[in-house]
């Protein structure tokens, strides 16, 4: 397995849980971090990023927000020794609902911080969600209005 692995499958593992609907499986990705939003907002661990997504994602009857994240373009730098590494990709969310046609509602970039555990495994140490470059309509999936 390359170094990179682990790294690139936190960011897959994320839109994997996203798109299932397991918000408390996908906050708890983010329980060491530091995340910035919009504005210069800052949250911390687990429980904020929960309570952030509740407030924002529609959840349909399925269970999940019939979203498909695609993560692309890793660019992972590891620097093995500190145990630290970053990360700058692109994303792409596309959906489909009763009332919207499949297609792309947003994209961006993420700008990610890691950190290397005691126990040898990577976790999420910052992520940058303001670099939203594309706003499509979001309306079936944000319950709150951006832009």
């Amino acid at each position: 397995m390359s170094p990179e692995t682990p790294i690139t499958n936190l960011l897959y593992r994320y839109a994997e849980l996203m798109d299932a609907g397991r918000l408390e499986e996908t906050a708890a990705l983010f329980a060491r971090a530091r995340v910035t939003l919009s504005g210069g907002v800052v949250l911390e661990g687990a429980a904020p990023m929960l309570e952030q997504w509740r407030r924002f994602v529609r959840i349909y009857p399925c269970g999940t927000p019939r979203t498909r994240h695609v993560v692309t373009n890793p660019i992972v730098e590891i620097d093995a020794a500190g145990g630290t590494a970053t990360c700058r990709s692109c994303y792409t969310v596309f959906q489909q609902t009763p009332d919207l046609p499949f297609q792309a509602i947003c994209g961006g970039r993420y700008h990610d911080s890691f950190a290397r555990g005691e126990d040898g495994t990577w976790h999420f140490a910052t992520r940058d969600y303001s670099l939203l470059d594309f706003l499509g309509d979001v309306s079936q999936h944000l319950l709150l209005p951006v832009g």
